[in-house]
């Protein structure tokens, strides 16, 4: 331990010099502490797997300690500065490497403090998770959690594009081996898949990242800080590959439909301890690198993409749902509801409203305890049936009524019932986004029947319609789209609770058909301490959101009002003197008339 408190002196120290005088450099600490613990592991001898376990432990409550003074320590109300975020407790930018403008610069505000917060807060249960779970390779197991954890959190505190790229890719290789070397029987083929998968999203956007910097260096002064990329002019075709780039990049991580297909298998394949960092917060990274960069970075490129963005949200929230209802396995069920779920969250960021916006970066954080919990309830069946079938189970509750209650809790939050942190998310999402402007199509295009006047023969075309606004014709407005979109997200809410409750009641009740169910032992003390601040965080953030949205919300505002001044928002009145519209339109050509317009399914014109 004294060990462990003289590296902390240490890292503040090297840390002191990216700080004003006084100022402790709360970032460095918490991304790098980590490091206390994989330094501490690797010089311990691998057969000492109790202290293995334990040193993991302590580092990760040691992480968790300072991130709550960063919490405590983040000032919600500070002045804003230019631009779409302000960022807090700043360090650097420091010079790493000067001759290629890549500087070590970390800062913190509304979007990541939370996501912070729950990476810190998951790992002290992920870790105690893993002690009757991992058994073999335990000292390599532990360094590759806390190397990950290290990677996550410099990816949510990094100012330099570069920077995070680097924590980015550093990701990968800890959940490489996790799934790979500790996951299932088919472990090689998930491991291959996630890894190839986001590697190639990950090449992307380093093409992207370097298009924008050899952009901003035209003048010569080449910067890979993120404040230097957002003055870059680019051109609207510019925009709209760059942003695609970006876009497949996240969606991948995410995972967006139809980017998901990597997901069930690593979440099925990957043990208990690797599927909760996965599903907690590694799949945040996407959401997060959504709103942090390719929104912001890109912004007219995003007005072009954001209903086909919204349209697959959608349908990731429907078809997750619909694929979980038949699935035999407890895990493939919780691995497809995070598509869903995650569909909810990408649809509340590209709605451009403040309800959405909030609500989209509350289902991060709700996803992450809810689903979190539910695997950690699934790794508890596996350790004593060894196996996920849910015809395996049957009438548990009897022989394990402790953990039968706490296991309905997580589950009714990740329903979404009122009173629990699914709630809030997904309610502020569907108001927010059923109100947006901004989920319609930016070119009018119509089915027309077109008439051959020296034949007289009459035709279907698919064209491009007259730009609106057409004052002496009836349209309907941008909400009938959001309206749409938001009602069948809504049948993916009915959809969870049958797919989660029909699950529980199959695992939970019914007769003890079969033997090995009946003599199960319920939940232990070890197992009690990482359950039960899941079920109180599910509750404190659905009794009192107001401690989360708060603290979120002048960021959430300043990104707003950002995007509005580029002409980007879903909130803003409707401008008749718009030169953009996105329409839907049907046309029905009449004898003899121009085309006139039919019922309009879309939006009026963009602000």
């Amino acid at each position: 331990m004294a060990t462990m408190v003289e590296m902390i002196g240490a890292l503040a120290l090297l840390g002191a010099p990216l700080t004003q005088p006084g100022q402790l450099p709360w970032l460095t600490l918490v991304t790098f502490s980590p490091l206390i613990g994989v330094l501490a592991l690797l010089l311990m001898p691998g057969k000492q797997e109790s202290a293995l376990r334990t040193i993991a432990l302590a580092s990760t409550l040691l992480t968790f300690a300072i991130s709550i003074g960063i919490m405590v320590f983040f000032d919600a109300g500070v002045a804003t500065a230019p631009g779409p975020f302000t960022f807090q407790m700043t360090e650097g930018p420091v010079p790493w490497i000067p001759t290629m403008g890549i500087h070590y610069a970390m800062g913190i505000d509304g979007l990541s403090l939370w996501l912070v917060m729950l990476a810190t807060f998951l790992y002290p249960m992920v870790i105690l998770s893993t002690y009757s779970a991992v058994n073999n390779h335990v000292k390599e197991y532990m360094i590759c959690l806390l190397v990950l954890q290290m990677a996550m959190l410099g990816a949510l505190v990094s100012l330099d594009v570069f920077l995070f790229y680097i924590f980015w890719e550093m990701m990968l290789i800890p959940m490489y081996f996790i799934i790979g070397i500790w996951g299932g029987e088919d472990r090689i083929s998930a491991a291959v898949k996630f890894f190839v998968y986001t590697l190639v999203g990950s090449l992307l956007m380093l093409i992207a990242i370097l298009y924008v910097y050899f952009k901003a260096g035209a003048d010569g002064s080449y910067s890979f800080l993120f404040s230097d990329m957002l003055s870059v002019q680019l051109s609207y075709p510019e925009q709209f590959w760059l942003f695609l780039a970006f876009f497949v990049a996240f969606a991948i991580k995410v995972p967006l439909f139809p980017f998901h297909t990597w997901l069930p298998l690593a979440h099925v394949q990957a043990p208990t301890a690797g599927s909760v960092v996965l599903a907690g917060v590694m799949l945040k990274m996407g959401t997060y690198g959504l709103v942090r960069y390719a929104f912001p970075l890109f912004p007219y490129a995003l007005k072009t993409f954001a209903p086909y963005i919204a349209l697959l949200a959608v349908i990731g929230i429907l078809y997750g749902a619909i694929v979980a209802m038949v699935q035999p396995d407890v895990k493939k069920i919780v691995a497809y509801s995070s598509v869903s779920h995650l569909g909810f969250c990408v649809l509340g960021l590209v709605a451009m409203t403040p309800q959405a916006l909030a609500g989209g970066i509350f289902i991060m954080l709700a996803h992450g305890i809810a689903t979190g919990g539910l695997f950690l309830c699934v790794g508890i069946l596996y350790e004593r049936r060894h196996t996920k079938k849910i015809k395996d189970f049957g009438g548990v509750a009897k022989s394990m009524p402790v953990f039968s209650f706490l296991f309905m809790i997580i589950v009714m939050a990740s329903v979404g019932l009122p009173g629990l942190n699914g709630f809030v998310g997904e309610f502020l999402t569907l108001i927010g986004a059923s109100k947006s402007n901004f989920l319609f199509f930016e070119t009018p295009y119509a089915a027309q029947i077109i008439t051959d006047p020296d034949t007289g023969l009459r035709a279907w075309s698919w064209a491009e319609a007259q730009r609106f606004p057409l004052p002496d014709r009836m349209q309907a407005g941008p909400e009938i789209t959001a309206i749409l979109l938001t009602t069948f997200a809504t049948l993916g809410v009915i959809f969870a609770a049958g797919y989660l409750l029909w699950m529980w009641r199959r695992v939970m009740f019914g007769p003890l058909t079969k033997d090995e169910n009946k003599n199960l032992e319920d939940v232990n003390a070890r197992e009690i301490t990482y359950l039960v601040p899941i079920v109180l965080m599910a509750i404190f953030m659905g009794v009192a959101p107001d401690f989360f949205l708060s603290r979120m919300e002048p960021t959430n505002n300043q990104f707003l009002s950002y995007m509005s001044e580029k002409g980007i928002g879903g909130s803003n009145a409707v401008d008749a003197d718009a030169t953009y519209v996105k329409e839907c339109v049907i046309v029905e050509d009449r004898a003899g008339d121009d085309p006139a317009p039919g019922p309009m399914i879309g939006g009026a014109d963009a602000p």
